[in-house]
């Protein structure tokens, strides 16, 4: 894995906030090939506009976990979740750089959006990928969604930014495999893995 860490700002701070207004929602959700019926944990959810879009796609047999540390990006979900009526999204607050509160393989679908370059900086990966490596199922699917490191453009600063490449070299070691990559809008990325079946 090539060293990185020389170059690393400390303390980034995951701050919730939205970049909504950047992202083709459905574009995204569509290349994860989530369908009706699946579990999504949405990783880092804010105020949850993805889990929102996944709940109307996996409908009520599915479920959707929308996971953030930030209680008031959680707090605006859950009074929507009680103003909509939608009844298959948890909204839960929690740090999964320490732990998911949820059982082991039970995920088809996670989906991580503009906080990979937050755990990088923080120093954050290997706790956070462990996590994501437990819940999620085998032959599940991983889709993290980034912003490019090109100097000058919206996002964090282009120093704790990592290439598609380089977030292939973080998260293989897990037991993912990357089966794809795609340019989803002016600034952001999307590498799509599948979580590689346990040898018995």
């Amino acid at each position: 894995m090539t060293d990185m860490t020389h170059h690393l700002p400390k303390g980034h701070e995951h701050t919730g906030k939205s970049s909504k207004d950047l992202l083709d929602v459905e574009l995204i959700l569509r290349e994860t090939s989530l369908k009706k019926g699946n579990t999504f944990l949405d990783i880092g959810s804010g105020e949850g506009f993805f889990s929102i879009a996944a709940s109307k796609i996996i409908g009520k047999r599915g479920r959707v976990y929308a996971v953030d540390n930030y209680k008031e990006s959680i707090d605006v979900l859950r009074e929507q979740i009680t103003r909509d009526n939608i009844i298959n999204i948890e909204a839960i607050v929690a740090d999964v750089t320490k732990k998911i509160p949820l059982g082991e393989q039970v995920i088809d679908v996670g989906l991580m959006v503009n906080v990979l370059h937050g755990f990088f900086a923080n120093s954050e990966i290997d706790g956070t990928m462990r996590e994501v490596a437990r819940v999620i199922k085998n032959g599940g699917i991983l889709a993290i969604v980034d912003f490019k490191a090109i100097e000058g453009s919206h996002g964090p600063p282009v120093s704790i930014r990592l290439s598609p490449h380089e977030t292939e070299e973080w998260i293989t070691p897990y037991g993912f495999r990357a089966r794809n990559v795609l340019d989803v809008g002016q600034h952001h990325y999307m590498v799509i893995f599948d979580k590689v079946a346990e040898k018995t």
